[in-house]
Protein backbone atom coordinates (compact mmCIF):
# COMPACT_ATOMS: atom_id res chain seq x y z
CA UNK A 1 0.00 0.00 0.00
CA UNK A 2 0.87 3.37 -0.45
CA UNK A 3 0.84 3.81 3.40
CA UNK A 4 4.12 2.09 3.94
CA UNK A 5 5.83 4.24 0.83
CA UNK A 6 4.64 7.09 3.10
CA UNK A 7 6.70 6.47 5.75
CA UNK A 8 9.63 8.39 4.90
CA UNK A 9 7.85 11.58 4.48
CA UNK A 10 6.18 11.73 8.18
CA UNK A 11 8.60 13.95 9.66
CA UNK A 12 7.05 16.50 7.40
CA UNK A 13 3.46 15.90 8.88
CA UNK A 14 5.56 17.16 12.46
CA UNK A 15 5.36 20.87 11.90
CA UNK A 16 1.73 20.35 10.99
CA UNK A 17 0.53 18.19 14.14
CA UNK A 18 -2.53 20.43 15.03
CA UNK A 19 -3.99 20.68 11.39
CA UNK A 20 -3.98 16.95 11.59
CA UNK A 21 -5.72 16.52 15.24
CA UNK A 22 -8.09 19.20 13.97
CA UNK A 23 -8.40 16.65 10.90
CA UNK A 24 -9.14 13.75 12.75
CA UNK A 25 -11.25 15.18 15.26
CA UNK A 26 -13.44 16.24 12.10
CA UNK A 27 -13.07 12.76 10.36
CA UNK A 28 -14.57 10.95 13.62
CA UNK A 29 -17.31 13.83 14.00
CA UNK A 30 -18.28 13.15 10.31
CA UNK A 31 -18.68 9.35 10.75
CA UNK A 32 -20.62 9.68 13.70
CA UNK A 33 -22.68 12.13 12.72
CA UNK A 34 -23.75 9.81 9.01
CA UNK A 35 -23.48 6.38 11.42
CA UNK A 36 -26.22 8.21 13.61
CA UNK A 37 -28.79 9.13 10.88
CA UNK A 38 -30.26 5.51 10.12
CA UNK A 39 -30.52 5.19 14.45
CA UNK A 40 -32.65 8.44 14.18
CA UNK A 41 -34.50 7.30 11.09
CA UNK A 42 -35.22 3.65 12.97
CA UNK A 43 -36.48 5.31 15.70
CA UNK A 44 -38.96 7.29 13.77
CA UNK A 45 -40.24 4.63 12.67
CA UNK A 46 -40.65 2.24 15.21
CA UNK A 47 -41.92 5.02 17.10
CA UNK A 48 -44.12 7.76 16.03
CA UNK A 49 -44.60 6.46 12.45
CA UNK A 50 -45.92 3.01 14.15
CA UNK A 51 -47.52 4.72 17.32
CA UNK A 52 -49.11 7.28 14.86
CA UNK A 53 -47.76 9.90 17.11
CA UNK A 54 -47.76 12.54 14.89
CA UNK A 55 -46.61 15.17 16.74
CA UNK A 56 -43.45 13.91 17.27
CA UNK A 57 -42.58 13.93 13.69
CA UNK A 58 -41.42 17.21 13.37
CA UNK A 59 -38.76 17.05 16.73
CA UNK A 60 -37.41 14.16 14.81
CA UNK A 61 -37.32 15.42 11.57
CA UNK A 62 -35.44 18.73 13.26
CA UNK A 63 -32.93 16.20 14.53
CA UNK A 64 -32.06 14.87 11.40
CA UNK A 65 -31.89 17.98 10.18
CA UNK A 66 -29.09 19.48 13.19
CA UNK A 67 -27.29 16.01 12.54
CA UNK A 68 -27.09 16.55 8.82
CA UNK A 69 -25.62 20.05 9.64
CA UNK A 70 -23.09 19.08 12.25
CA UNK A 71 -22.10 16.02 9.11
CA UNK A 72 -21.79 19.29 6.82
CA UNK A 73 -19.75 21.06 9.58
CA UNK A 74 -17.07 18.44 10.04
CA UNK A 75 -16.81 17.14 6.31
CA UNK A 76 -15.95 21.10 5.50
CA UNK A 77 -13.29 20.95 8.51
CA UNK A 78 -12.14 17.77 7.69
CA UNK A 79 -11.16 18.76 3.79
CA UNK A 80 -10.02 22.13 4.55
CA UNK A 81 -7.60 21.17 7.15
CA UNK A 82 -6.32 18.39 5.23
CA UNK A 83 -5.90 20.01 2.16
CA UNK A 84 -4.02 23.02 4.07
CA UNK A 85 -1.77 20.42 5.86
CA UNK A 86 -1.29 17.86 2.39
CA UNK A 87 0.04 21.92 0.82
CA UNK A 88 2.20 22.67 2.90
CA UNK A 89 3.85 19.52 3.34
CA UNK A 90 3.52 19.15 -0.63
CA UNK A 91 5.73 22.51 -0.42
CA UNK A 92 8.71 21.74 2.22
CA UNK A 93 9.22 18.15 0.18
CA UNK A 94 9.22 20.22 -2.92
CA UNK A 95 11.62 22.77 -1.29
CA UNK A 96 14.08 19.75 0.15
CA UNK A 97 13.67 17.68 -3.41
CA UNK A 98 15.08 21.11 -5.21
CA UNK A 99 17.53 21.86 -2.40
CA UNK A 100 18.98 17.95 -2.32
CA UNK A 101 18.96 18.18 -6.61
CA UNK A 102 21.76 21.50 -5.77
CA UNK A 103 23.75 19.60 -3.19
CA UNK A 104 24.23 16.29 -5.42
CA UNK A 105 27.41 16.24 -7.57
CA UNK A 106 27.75 17.32 -11.41
CA UNK A 107 28.13 14.25 -12.10
CA UNK A 108 25.06 12.89 -11.03
CA UNK A 109 23.14 15.48 -13.26
CA UNK A 110 25.13 14.29 -15.87
CA UNK A 111 23.35 10.75 -16.16
CA UNK A 112 20.15 11.94 -15.57
CA UNK A 113 17.45 12.90 -17.91
CA UNK A 114 16.54 16.31 -16.70
CA UNK A 115 12.69 15.68 -18.10
CA UNK A 116 13.16 12.55 -15.59
CA UNK A 117 14.15 15.05 -12.43
CA UNK A 118 11.49 17.61 -13.77
CA UNK A 119 8.53 14.77 -13.58
CA UNK A 120 9.62 13.85 -10.28
CA UNK A 121 10.20 17.28 -9.31
CA UNK A 122 6.59 18.08 -9.89
CA UNK A 123 4.32 15.03 -11.17
CA UNK A 124 5.84 12.71 -8.63
CA UNK A 125 5.77 15.25 -5.04
CA UNK A 126 1.94 16.34 -6.26
CA UNK A 127 0.95 12.69 -7.05
CA UNK A 128 2.25 11.93 -3.26
CA UNK A 129 0.42 15.29 -2.15
CA UNK A 130 -3.01 14.16 -3.77
CA UNK A 131 -2.90 10.62 -1.84
CA UNK A 132 -1.94 12.22 1.41
CA UNK A 133 -5.22 14.90 1.19
CA UNK A 134 -7.56 12.36 -0.61
CA UNK A 135 -6.49 8.54 -1.14
CA UNK A 136 -4.78 8.50 2.58
CA UNK A 137 -8.23 10.13 3.91
CA UNK A 138 -10.61 7.70 1.93
CA UNK A 139 -8.66 4.84 3.29
CA UNK A 140 -8.78 6.17 6.79
CA UNK A 141 -12.35 6.94 6.19
CA UNK A 142 -13.20 3.46 4.50
CA UNK A 143 -11.33 1.43 7.26
CA UNK A 144 -13.57 3.23 9.88
CA UNK A 145 -16.66 3.25 8.22
CA UNK A 146 -16.39 -0.39 8.11
CA UNK A 147 -15.86 -1.09 11.31
CA UNK A 148 -18.36 1.43 12.79
CA UNK A 149 -21.23 -0.07 10.63
CA UNK A 150 -20.37 -3.79 10.99
CA UNK A 151 -20.70 -3.06 14.81
CA UNK A 152 -23.59 -1.28 14.46
CA UNK A 153 -25.02 -4.20 12.26
CA UNK A 154 -24.35 -6.31 14.78
CA UNK A 155 -25.85 -4.61 16.98
CA UNK A 156 -29.31 -5.20 14.58
CA UNK A 157 -28.58 -8.40 13.49
CA UNK A 158 -25.81 -10.66 13.87
CA UNK A 159 -27.07 -13.00 10.68
CA UNK A 160 -27.29 -10.29 8.33
CA UNK A 161 -24.61 -8.88 9.31
CA UNK A 162 -22.63 -11.93 8.63
CA UNK A 163 -24.12 -12.23 5.58
CA UNK A 164 -22.52 -8.89 4.28
CA UNK A 165 -19.48 -9.58 5.29
CA UNK A 166 -19.34 -12.86 3.04
CA UNK A 167 -21.02 -10.83 0.23
CA UNK A 168 -18.03 -8.40 0.98
CA UNK A 169 -14.73 -11.41 1.35
CA UNK A 170 -14.00 -11.33 -2.53
CA UNK A 171 -12.96 -7.75 -2.07
CA UNK A 172 -10.08 -8.71 -0.85
CA UNK A 173 -9.12 -11.43 -3.47
CA UNK A 174 -9.83 -8.68 -6.44
CA UNK A 175 -7.79 -5.88 -4.33
CA UNK A 176 -4.70 -7.86 -4.40
CA UNK A 177 -4.94 -9.05 -7.77
CA UNK A 178 -5.28 -5.03 -9.21
CA UNK A 179 -2.52 -4.27 -6.91
CA UNK A 180 0.17 -6.83 -8.79
CA UNK A 181 -1.17 -5.46 -11.90
CA UNK A 182 -1.25 -1.92 -11.62
CA UNK A 183 2.22 -1.37 -10.02
CA UNK A 184 3.60 -2.55 -12.98
CA UNK A 185 1.31 -0.12 -15.07
CA UNK A 186 1.75 2.85 -12.59
CA UNK A 187 5.93 2.56 -12.60
CA UNK A 188 5.82 2.52 -16.52
CA UNK A 189 3.45 5.25 -17.10
CA UNK A 190 5.07 7.54 -14.74
CA UNK A 191 8.69 6.32 -16.54
CA UNK A 192 7.28 7.36 -19.65
CA UNK A 193 5.42 10.55 -18.21
CA UNK A 194 9.59 11.54 -17.34
CA UNK A 195 10.42 10.40 -20.74
CA UNK A 196 7.88 12.67 -22.59
CA UNK A 197 8.94 15.85 -20.42
CA UNK A 198 12.60 15.00 -21.88
CA UNK A 199 11.51 15.05 -25.23
CA UNK A 200 9.75 18.67 -24.98
CA UNK A 201 12.67 19.83 -22.66
CA UNK A 202 15.16 19.12 -25.44
CA UNK A 203 13.04 20.86 -27.75
CA UNK A 204 12.45 23.84 -25.87
CA UNK A 205 16.40 24.33 -25.53
CA UNK A 206 17.33 23.05 -28.64
CA UNK A 207 14.83 24.42 -30.85
CA UNK A 208 17.63 26.63 -32.73
CA UNK A 209 19.15 23.09 -34.00
CA UNK A 210 16.03 21.36 -34.58
CA UNK A 211 14.85 24.29 -37.18
CA UNK A 212 17.77 24.96 -38.57
CA UNK A 213 18.92 21.27 -39.49
CA UNK A 214 14.80 20.99 -40.54
CA UNK A 215 14.40 18.13 -38.39
CA UNK A 216 11.20 19.49 -37.15
CA UNK A 217 9.70 15.91 -38.71
CA UNK A 218 11.79 13.91 -36.86
CA UNK A 219 10.81 15.88 -33.32
CA UNK A 220 7.41 16.01 -33.96
CA UNK A 221 7.76 11.60 -34.93
CA UNK A 222 9.58 10.97 -31.86
CA UNK A 223 7.21 12.97 -29.29
CA UNK A 224 4.22 11.41 -31.20
CA UNK A 225 6.02 7.67 -30.29
CA UNK A 226 6.39 8.85 -26.81
CA UNK A 227 2.67 10.03 -26.60
CA UNK A 228 1.25 6.96 -28.22
CA UNK A 229 3.17 4.72 -26.12
CA UNK A 230 1.87 7.01 -22.50
CA UNK A 231 -1.52 6.67 -23.85
CA UNK A 232 -1.42 2.65 -24.61
CA UNK A 233 -0.16 2.80 -20.71
CA UNK A 234 -3.18 4.89 -19.67
CA UNK A 235 -5.61 2.85 -21.67
CA UNK A 236 -4.33 -0.30 -19.55
CA UNK A 237 -4.21 1.74 -16.56
CA UNK A 238 -8.33 2.80 -17.46
CA UNK A 239 -9.08 -0.86 -18.52
CA UNK A 240 -7.82 -2.10 -15.06
CA UNK A 241 -9.58 0.30 -12.90
CA UNK A 242 -12.69 -0.07 -14.63
CA UNK A 243 -12.78 -4.14 -14.05
CA UNK A 244 -12.18 -3.49 -10.65
CA UNK A 245 -14.80 -0.51 -10.22
CA UNK A 246 -17.09 -2.89 -11.91
CA UNK A 247 -16.37 -5.91 -9.52
CA UNK A 248 -16.66 -3.63 -6.72
CA UNK A 249 -20.35 -1.61 -7.42
CA UNK A 250 -21.33 -5.57 -7.74
CA UNK A 251 -20.28 -6.59 -4.26
CA UNK A 252 -22.46 -4.07 -2.43
CA UNK A 253 -26.15 -4.65 -4.69
CA UNK A 254 -25.29 -8.35 -4.20
CA UNK A 255 -25.63 -7.70 -0.16
CA UNK A 256 -28.02 -5.31 -0.32
CA UNK A 257 -30.63 -8.59 -2.08
CA UNK A 258 -29.46 -10.50 0.49
CA UNK A 259 -30.25 -8.57 3.29
CA UNK A 260 -33.66 -7.39 1.60
CA UNK A 261 -34.72 -11.09 1.36
CA UNK A 262 -33.23 -12.28 4.49
CA UNK A 263 -34.25 -9.19 6.64
CA UNK A 264 -38.13 -9.40 5.25
CA UNK A 265 -38.28 -12.77 6.64
CA UNK A 266 -37.10 -11.72 9.74
CA UNK A 267 -39.23 -8.72 9.95
CA UNK A 268 -42.04 -10.93 8.83
CA UNK A 269 -41.34 -13.36 11.82
CA UNK A 270 -40.87 -10.78 14.29
CA UNK A 271 -37.26 -10.69 14.65
CA UNK A 272 -36.49 -7.51 13.07
CA UNK A 273 -38.81 -4.48 13.20
CA UNK A 274 -39.43 -2.37 10.14
CA UNK A 275 -37.28 0.35 11.47
CA UNK A 276 -34.65 -1.54 12.20
CA UNK A 277 -34.39 -3.68 8.68
CA UNK A 278 -34.37 0.25 7.10
CA UNK A 279 -31.50 1.40 9.19
CA UNK A 280 -29.83 -1.84 8.13
CA UNK A 281 -29.81 -0.84 4.92
CA UNK A 282 -29.04 2.31 5.46
CA UNK A 283 -25.76 0.91 6.83
CA UNK A 284 -25.38 -1.44 3.78
CA UNK A 285 -25.88 2.06 2.01
CA UNK A 286 -22.85 3.85 3.74
CA UNK A 287 -20.51 0.92 2.48
CA UNK A 288 -21.81 1.47 -1.61
CA UNK A 289 -19.87 4.84 -1.71
CA UNK A 290 -16.58 3.41 0.19
CA UNK A 291 -17.04 -0.28 -1.66
CA UNK A 292 -16.80 2.29 -5.25
CA UNK A 293 -13.93 4.58 -3.55
CA UNK A 294 -12.08 1.37 -2.64
CA UNK A 295 -10.56 1.08 -6.65
CA UNK A 296 -9.50 4.54 -6.24
CA UNK A 297 -7.85 4.44 -3.65
CA UNK A 298 -5.93 1.45 -4.18
CA UNK A 299 -5.51 2.73 -7.96
CA UNK A 300 -4.12 6.42 -6.20
CA UNK A 301 -2.31 3.71 -3.56
CA UNK A 302 -0.37 2.28 -5.95
CA UNK A 303 0.72 6.08 -7.62
CA UNK A 304 1.36 7.02 -4.64
CA UNK A 305 4.20 3.61 -4.39
CA UNK A 306 5.86 4.40 -7.60
CA UNK A 307 5.77 8.24 -7.11
CA UNK A 308 7.90 7.83 -3.88
CA UNK A 309 10.03 5.30 -5.26
CA UNK A 310 10.87 7.62 -7.95
CA UNK A 311 11.73 10.31 -5.39
CA UNK A 312 13.44 7.79 -3.10
CA UNK A 313 15.63 7.23 -6.26
CA UNK A 314 16.77 10.35 -6.07
CA UNK A 315 16.74 10.98 -2.94
CA UNK A 316 19.15 8.31 -1.77
CA UNK A 317 21.34 9.60 -3.85
CA UNK A 318 24.16 10.99 -1.20
CA UNK A 319 26.15 13.93 -2.19
CA UNK A 320 29.44 12.91 -3.32
CA UNK A 321 30.98 16.32 -3.38
CA UNK A 322 29.80 17.76 0.27
CA UNK A 323 31.89 19.34 3.46
CA UNK A 324 33.86 17.19 5.66
CA UNK A 325 32.93 16.80 9.08
CA UNK A 326 36.36 18.79 10.01
CA UNK A 327 36.24 21.44 6.92
CA UNK A 328 37.48 24.69 7.70
CA UNK A 329 36.72 28.11 6.54
CA UNK A 330 38.97 29.47 4.02
CA UNK A 331 39.22 32.98 5.72
CA UNK A 332 41.75 34.63 3.48
CA UNK A 333 42.99 32.82 0.23
CA UNK A 334 46.64 34.21 -0.98
CA UNK A 335 46.06 31.90 -4.20
CA UNK A 336 48.16 29.66 -4.51
CA UNK A 337 47.69 26.09 -6.19
CA UNK A 338 49.34 22.95 -6.32
CA UNK A 339 47.52 19.83 -8.10
CA UNK A 340 49.82 16.76 -6.73
CA UNK A 341 49.73 13.59 -7.90
CA UNK A 342 46.19 14.49 -9.75
CA UNK A 343 44.27 11.92 -11.53
CA UNK A 344 40.79 11.48 -12.26
CA UNK A 345 38.21 9.33 -14.42
CA UNK A 346 34.58 10.11 -15.32
CA UNK A 347 32.33 8.13 -13.14
CA UNK A 348 30.72 5.07 -14.86
CA UNK A 349 33.97 5.02 -17.48
CA UNK A 350 37.35 3.19 -16.78
CA UNK A 351 39.41 5.64 -18.49
CA UNK A 352 42.04 8.01 -17.19
CA UNK A 353 41.50 11.40 -18.31
CA UNK A 354 44.22 12.92 -15.77
CA UNK A 355 46.75 10.72 -14.30
CA UNK A 356 50.06 11.68 -11.99
CA UNK A 357 49.39 15.76 -12.55
CA UNK A 358 51.61 17.73 -11.33
CA UNK A 359 51.42 21.39 -11.26
CA UNK A 360 51.83 24.53 -8.91
CA UNK A 361 50.71 28.37 -9.42
CA UNK A 362 51.96 31.06 -7.25
CA UNK A 363 50.03 33.43 -6.12
CA UNK A 364 49.59 36.32 -8.26
CA UNK A 365 50.51 34.23 -11.19
CA UNK A 366 48.65 33.18 -14.28
CA UNK A 367 49.49 29.89 -15.76
CA UNK A 368 47.85 28.72 -19.62
CA UNK A 369 46.43 25.62 -19.88
CA UNK A 370 47.24 23.91 -23.70
CA UNK A 371 47.06 19.99 -24.68
CA UNK A 372 45.21 18.51 -27.18
CA UNK A 373 41.16 18.35 -27.56
CA UNK A 374 40.16 15.94 -24.91
CA UNK A 375 43.58 16.22 -23.03
CA UNK A 376 41.29 17.27 -20.00
CA UNK A 377 42.58 20.76 -19.64
CA UNK A 378 38.69 21.55 -18.77
CA UNK A 379 38.84 18.97 -16.62
CA UNK A 380 41.56 20.15 -14.95
CA UNK A 381 39.45 23.62 -14.19
CA UNK A 382 36.47 21.63 -12.68
CA UNK A 383 38.74 20.25 -9.90
CA UNK A 384 39.63 23.91 -8.53
CA UNK A 385 36.42 24.67 -7.30
CA UNK A 386 35.32 20.72 -6.60
CA UNK A 387 32.54 20.21 -9.50
CA UNK A 388 34.47 17.07 -9.53
CA UNK A 389 36.75 15.37 -7.08
CA UNK A 390 40.29 14.01 -7.90
CA UNK A 391 40.25 9.83 -7.79
CA UNK A 392 43.94 10.29 -7.10
CA UNK A 393 46.12 12.73 -5.46
CA UNK A 394 45.33 15.96 -4.38
CA UNK A 395 44.23 19.82 -5.23
CA UNK A 396 45.34 21.85 -2.85
CA UNK A 397 44.92 25.66 -2.31
CA UNK A 398 47.31 27.91 0.04
CA UNK A 399 48.37 24.32 1.15
CA UNK A 400 45.21 23.34 2.01
CA UNK A 401 43.56 20.41 -0.13
CA UNK A 402 40.44 21.45 -1.45
CA UNK A 403 38.27 18.64 -0.13
CA UNK A 404 39.40 19.83 3.59
CA UNK A 405 37.56 23.07 2.79
CA UNK A 406 33.72 24.21 3.40
CA UNK A 407 32.35 24.27 -0.18
CA UNK A 408 31.12 27.84 0.06
CA UNK A 409 33.70 29.17 1.56
CA UNK A 410 36.24 27.51 -1.36
CA UNK A 411 34.26 28.77 -4.14
CA UNK A 412 33.61 31.98 -2.54
CA UNK A 413 37.40 32.76 -3.09
CA UNK A 414 37.01 31.42 -7.19
CA UNK A 415 35.17 33.06 -10.22
CA UNK A 416 34.73 31.07 -13.20
CA UNK A 417 33.61 31.36 -16.39
CA UNK A 418 33.49 28.49 -18.91
CA UNK A 419 33.65 28.07 -22.83
CA UNK A 420 29.76 27.80 -22.39
CA UNK A 421 28.32 30.82 -20.72
CA UNK A 422 25.30 29.83 -18.95
CA UNK A 423 22.76 32.35 -18.30
CA UNK A 424 19.15 32.02 -16.45
CA UNK A 425 15.93 33.35 -17.43
CA UNK A 426 16.49 36.35 -14.92
CA UNK A 427 17.56 40.06 -15.52
CA UNK A 428 20.85 41.12 -16.22
CA UNK A 429 21.33 42.12 -12.81
CA UNK A 430 20.16 38.69 -11.42
CA UNK A 431 22.79 37.31 -13.19
CA UNK A 432 25.83 38.70 -12.50
CA UNK A 433 25.12 39.33 -9.01
CA UNK A 434 23.93 35.39 -8.48
CA UNK A 435 22.47 36.06 -5.01
CA UNK A 436 25.80 37.54 -3.49
CA UNK A 437 24.92 39.74 -0.66
CA UNK A 438 25.90 43.00 -1.60
CA UNK A 439 27.30 44.29 -4.33
CA UNK A 440 28.49 48.09 -4.97
CA UNK A 441 27.38 49.83 -7.76
CA UNK A 442 31.19 50.80 -8.52
CA UNK A 443 32.03 46.86 -8.45
CA UNK A 444 29.19 45.87 -11.19
CA UNK A 445 30.34 48.62 -13.33
CA UNK A 446 33.83 47.58 -13.20
CA UNK A 447 33.19 44.03 -13.59
CA UNK A 448 31.07 45.31 -16.86
CA UNK A 449 33.86 47.25 -18.23
CA UNK A 450 36.58 44.61 -17.92
CA UNK A 451 34.04 42.47 -19.55
CA UNK A 452 33.74 44.92 -22.62
CA UNK A 453 29.96 44.46 -21.82
CA UNK A 454 28.25 47.55 -22.01
CA UNK A 455 26.07 46.97 -24.16
CA UNK A 456 23.53 46.06 -20.86
CA UNK A 457 22.98 49.60 -20.70
CA UNK A 458 21.46 50.06 -24.11
CA UNK A 459 19.22 47.07 -23.22
CA UNK A 460 15.48 48.61 -22.92
CA UNK A 461 15.25 48.19 -18.97
CA UNK A 462 19.24 48.76 -18.86
CA UNK A 463 20.26 45.81 -16.09
CA UNK A 464 16.85 45.18 -15.00
CA UNK A 465 16.02 43.80 -18.73
CA UNK A 466 15.34 39.83 -18.45
CA UNK A 467 17.75 38.00 -20.88
CA UNK A 468 14.90 34.82 -21.61
CA UNK A 469 15.76 31.41 -20.97
CA UNK A 470 19.48 30.71 -21.12
CA UNK A 471 20.29 34.23 -22.37
CA UNK A 472 19.17 33.55 -25.88
CA UNK A 473 17.69 36.50 -26.60
CA UNK A 474 21.50 37.95 -26.58
CA UNK A 475 24.18 36.93 -29.20
CA UNK A 476 26.65 34.05 -28.00
CA UNK A 477 29.48 36.94 -27.84
CA UNK A 478 27.16 39.73 -25.16
CA UNK A 479 26.18 36.20 -23.14
CA UNK A 480 29.88 35.15 -22.81
CA UNK A 481 30.73 38.93 -21.82
CA UNK A 482 27.89 38.83 -19.01
CA UNK A 483 29.59 35.42 -18.11
CA UNK A 484 33.05 36.90 -18.08
CA UNK A 485 31.40 39.90 -16.23
CA UNK A 486 29.89 37.34 -13.32
CA UNK A 487 33.46 35.78 -13.10
CA UNK A 488 35.10 38.58 -11.74
CA UNK A 489 32.38 40.26 -9.86
CA UNK A 490 33.71 41.12 -6.38
CA UNK A 491 37.44 40.44 -6.99
CA UNK A 492 37.90 36.84 -6.80
CA UNK A 493 42.03 35.80 -5.66
CA UNK A 494 41.21 33.15 -8.27
CA UNK A 495 40.10 33.24 -11.57
CA UNK A 496 39.32 29.99 -13.41
CA UNK A 497 38.67 30.84 -16.90
CA UNK A 498 38.24 28.29 -19.63
CA UNK A 499 38.47 30.16 -23.04
CA UNK A 500 36.00 32.75 -22.10
CA UNK A 501 36.36 34.30 -25.51
CA UNK A 502 35.14 31.76 -27.69
CA UNK A 503 32.71 33.64 -29.25
CA UNK A 504 33.74 37.39 -29.15
CA UNK A 505 35.27 39.14 -32.31
CA UNK A 506 38.56 39.41 -32.87
CA UNK A 507 38.98 43.78 -31.79
CA UNK A 508 36.42 43.12 -28.57
CA UNK A 509 39.15 39.80 -27.61
CA UNK A 510 41.92 42.45 -28.06
CA UNK A 511 40.00 45.14 -25.54
CA UNK A 512 38.82 42.35 -23.11
CA UNK A 513 42.53 40.88 -22.80
CA UNK A 514 43.26 44.19 -22.32
CA UNK A 515 41.53 44.97 -19.28
CA UNK A 516 41.46 41.42 -18.08
CA UNK A 517 45.29 41.63 -18.11
CA UNK A 518 45.05 44.74 -15.30
CA UNK A 519 42.19 42.60 -13.73
CA UNK A 520 44.57 39.67 -13.50
CA UNK A 521 47.07 41.52 -11.37
CA UNK A 522 47.70 40.12 -8.36
CA UNK A 523 45.56 37.56 -8.58
CA UNK A 524 46.13 33.61 -9.36
CA UNK A 525 44.65 32.94 -12.82
CA UNK A 526 43.92 29.49 -14.17
CA UNK A 527 43.12 30.24 -18.16
CA UNK A 528 42.15 26.76 -20.44
CA UNK A 529 43.56 27.81 -23.63
CA UNK A 530 42.29 26.99 -26.90
CA UNK A 531 43.30 30.12 -29.33
CA UNK A 532 46.62 31.20 -29.33
CA UNK A 533 45.85 35.10 -28.73
CA UNK A 534 44.88 34.34 -25.00
CA UNK A 535 48.42 33.38 -23.71
CA UNK A 536 49.04 37.14 -23.83
CA UNK A 537 47.73 36.95 -20.73
CA UNK A 538 49.86 34.06 -19.16
CA UNK A 539 52.87 34.43 -17.47
CA UNK A 540 53.41 30.64 -18.01
CA UNK A 541 51.74 27.78 -19.74
CA UNK A 542 51.58 23.98 -18.81
CA UNK A 543 51.65 21.74 -21.82
CA UNK A 544 49.21 18.67 -21.01
CA UNK A 545 49.69 15.32 -23.09
CA UNK A 546 48.57 11.75 -21.95
CA UNK A 547 46.65 13.43 -18.78
CA UNK A 548 49.96 14.68 -17.31
CA UNK A 549 52.22 17.45 -17.47
CA UNK A 550 54.72 17.31 -20.13
CA UNK A 551 55.97 21.02 -19.96
CA UNK A 552 56.00 24.07 -18.06
CA UNK A 553 57.68 27.49 -19.24
CA UNK A 554 57.27 30.64 -20.55
CA UNK A 555 55.52 30.53 -23.83
CA UNK A 556 58.32 31.95 -26.38
CA UNK A 557 60.41 29.06 -25.01
CA UNK A 558 58.37 25.99 -25.52
CA UNK A 559 57.76 27.39 -28.89
CA UNK A 560 61.07 26.88 -29.34
CA UNK A 561 62.10 23.98 -27.35
CA UNK A 562 58.64 21.63 -27.87
CA UNK A 563 57.83 20.22 -30.95
CA UNK A 564 54.29 19.56 -29.73
CA UNK A 565 53.45 23.04 -28.81
CA UNK A 566 54.27 24.52 -31.53
CA UNK A 567 52.25 22.09 -33.98
CA UNK A 568 48.85 22.53 -31.26
CA UNK A 569 49.51 26.40 -31.65
CA UNK A 570 50.17 26.12 -35.46
CA UNK A 571 47.12 24.13 -36.04
CA UNK A 572 45.21 26.54 -33.43
CA UNK A 573 46.22 29.22 -35.42
CA UNK A 574 45.18 28.37 -38.21
CA UNK A 575 42.10 27.11 -37.25
CA UNK A 576 41.28 30.65 -35.43
CA UNK A 577 42.37 32.29 -38.89
CA UNK A 578 39.67 30.30 -41.11
CA UNK A 579 37.01 31.14 -38.52
CA UNK A 580 37.82 34.42 -38.51
CA UNK A 581 37.92 34.73 -42.52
Amino acid sequence: MGLLALRRYVPYLRPYLGLVVVFGVAQLGSLAAAASIPKVIQYIIDGPITHHQLGQLVPMAGLLVLVGLLEFVFIYLRRNYSGIASLRIETDLRNDFYAHLQNLQVSFHDNWQSGQLLSRAISDIATVRRFVSFGLIWFLQTFVTFVVVFVLMIGLDWVLALVVVVCMLPIAYFSKKFQDKYRVIARRLQDQQGDLTTIIEEMATGVRIIKAFGRMPLMQKRFEDQARLLRTTSLEGIKARALLWTRLNFLPNLSLVAVLLLGGVNVVQGHLTIGGLVAFMNYVFMLTWPMDAIGWVLSMSEECRTASERLNEVLDSRPEIADRPNATSLERCSGRIEFRGVGFKYPKSDEWILRDLNLTIEPGETLGIVGRTGSGKTTLAYLLPRLYDVAEGQVLVDGIDVRDLQLRSLRTHIGVAFEDPILFSASVHENLVMGRPIVSDEELKRAIDVAQAGFVWDLPWGLETRVGEQGYTLSGGQRQRLALARAVLGSPPILVLDDPLSSVDVHTEAVIEESLRRVLEGVTGLLVVHRPSTLALADRVALIDGGAVVAVGAHTDLLKSNDLYRALLSQEYETSRVQTA
